[in-house]
């Protein structure tokens, strides 16, 4: 009797290698928070760090650490996630590899909340904004969906088209109210630019709840939406309700861009990276890609903010702009060679 231990089945051997790879991105984003905690103005070596979080005394170090670098990576290796696995939901509901979660209107209905809300006088601090922000978001995500429903039946095309026409409409709103008031563009200006400066752990905690949801219904629509990358009539054909599936993917994608905008400002790009790349990384197998997307965002924010603080001398560059700046080109170059197709 031969005692060779039979090989793996075949379906096995890809999962294992997805795993491997997704625990390598894991790892990356490790470094990446380890890095934001030790670098910046002034840089904090193992013992240190290690010494600020485990056993504070109120150094100087333990100060950096816990009330400066700390919080802000926690926010933006959250925020990251939510954007991140919301440009993966958008890609798969739109059937594009180039579209990103602002074409739903979620940003431009935030940016005219906190416009808004400055001009009447409800916003006046940090927690303030996150919160009018979040019922901007919220509201226009709802606005989509009820009129993309109503024309089209939430269909891929009607969505895109629906979003961005209410985007569009918000971002004129917006735009004739910064413009008309000079007090209101001061303040709004610096939260548009899309940064996680100055952002503790009371704002990761307000935008959790609704984080915590989005990723829920991420997870929920995971498998639902590899069925409907076979096209609507399969996956109605396969039992699958696609209006209901629809709708989950629309509402995490709203709640997880409602969180990182309310959070951090309107982050472009971040979404429509993350997506694409564990898209090249993991195919189109979307219980695979999302958390790859979330883990990729996660450590591209945090290393944004990261570069930021380190090329800024007194000051920092805003995540945003590095993001915009280092990313774009980078995205358009491995466009080029891939060939997407719109």
């Amino acid at each position: 009797m031969s005692s060779a231990v039979s090989p793996a089945p075949p379906t096995a051997r890809p999962a294992v290698r997805r795993t491997s790879q997704l625990l390598v991105l894991v790892v990356v984003l490790v470094l990446a928070f380890a890095a934001s905690l030790a670098f910046g103005s002034r840089w904090l070596g193992p013992g240190a760090l290690w010494h600020s979080l485990v056993a504070n005394n109120g150094s100087d170090a333990d100060v950096i650490v816990r009330s400066l670098r700390f919080p802000r990576t926690v926010v933006a290796a959250l925020i990251g996630l939510c954007l991140g696995i919301a440009g993966a939901l958008m890609q798969g509901h739109t059937r594009n590899a180039l579209a990103e979660p602002g074409i739903f209107g979620v940003s431009s209905g935030a940016a005219f909340a906190v416009v808004l809300g400055l001009q009447l006088g409800l916003v006046d601090s940090v927690s303030s904004t996150v919160w009018v922000a979040l019922v901007g978001a919220l509201i226009a995500t709802f606005t989509v969906q009820q009129l993309a429903a109503r024309g089209t039946g939430a269909t891929p095309v009607g969505l895109a088209l629906t979003g961005a026409a209410v985007a569009a409409l918000l971002g004129a709103l917006t735009s004739s109210i910064v413009l008309l008031d000079a007090d209101t563009l001061d303040s709004y200006r610096f939260w548009a630019v899309g940064s996680v400066s100055g952002r503790g752990l009371d704002v990761a905690g307000q935008v959790l709840p609704f984080a915590v949801l989005g990723l829920l219904l991420a997870a929920i629509n995971a498998r639902d939406l590899d069925m409907l990358a076979l096209g609507d009539d399969v996956a109605a054909g396969l039992g699958l309700s696609v209006r209901r599936a629809r709708l989950v993917g629309l509402g995490a994608i709203g709640l997880l861009t409602a969180a990182g905008v309310a959070a951090c400002g309107p982050i472009g790009f971040l979404g429509l990276l993350s997506g694409h790349v564990a898209r090249r990384i993991f195919g189109a197998r979307n219980t695979w890609l999302i958390p790859a997307a979330g883990v990729i965002g996660a450590t591209a924010l945090v290393l944004a903010d990261l570069v930021g603080r380190l090329v800024g001398g007194a000051g920092e560059v805003q995540a945003g702009v590095v993001l915009g700046i280092v990313g774009a080109p980078l995205f358009v170059i491995v466009v080029r060679r891939r060939a997407v197709a719109l």
